[in-house]
Formats: C-alpha cells, structure tokens, sequence
C-alpha cells in the first residue's frame, strides 16, 4: 500500500490536563478502581487503564509509566504493569455484558 499524496506520517497525540481530569474523576467516582499501566508501543504512547469493582474502564494518554504510577498513588489506587499481570477478568465480562446490551 502506498501512502496518499501530500499526508506525511501521523503524529500521536499527547496526554492532556483533560486527560488527567478525567482519570481523576472516574477514579474519584467508582469504587474498586485499580490502575493497569500500558507501555509505549509503536502505535500509541504510554496509556493507563482505570478499571472499576464492576468493569467499567477507562484508558487515557499519560506523559510516562512513572507518571501513571504517581497518578495511581495519589489518587489511592493501586497500578500494575498491563504487560506483566494482564488485564482482570472483570474488565472482560463487562465488555461481555455492553456487547449483549445487557449494561
């Protein structure tokens, strides 16, 4: 495949202080939430999943794993490394569930 005329190679986009605010309120406003810290890859920057007691997750951009982890820290959470513990089953049901419809 050829890239079209005229497009140079795409740029990732960077976290932001909406990015933060965000993570900060679904952790604030779930219970159960634990951090799952996901490596820079050649597609995407480093990223921090927030999974809640039911499921729910969230994944937003961050500006380096050590940043998730003091993130994770000061909101009270535990954090993992995604690479290593994989995701929790929960978080797999969940999407299970929004699939069917059955919330």
């Amino acid at each position: 495949m050829r890239r079209p005329r005229g497009k140079g190679p795409t740029t990732v986009r960077g976290s932001s202080a909406a990015d933060e605010k965000h993570l900060a309120e679904f952790a604030r406003s779930r219970r159960g939430v634990e951090g799952f810290v996901e490596p820079r890859t050649a597609v995407s920057d480093v990223t921090i999943m927030l999974v809640a007691h039911d499921g729910e997750w969230t994944r937003r951009r961050v500006p380096s794993v050590d940043w998730a982890h003091n993130f994770a820290n000061r909101a009270g959470i535990p954090s993992y490394d995604a690479a290593v513990v994989g995701y929790p089953a929960r978080m797999r049901e969940y999407n299970r569930r929004q699939k069917r419809g059955g919330g």
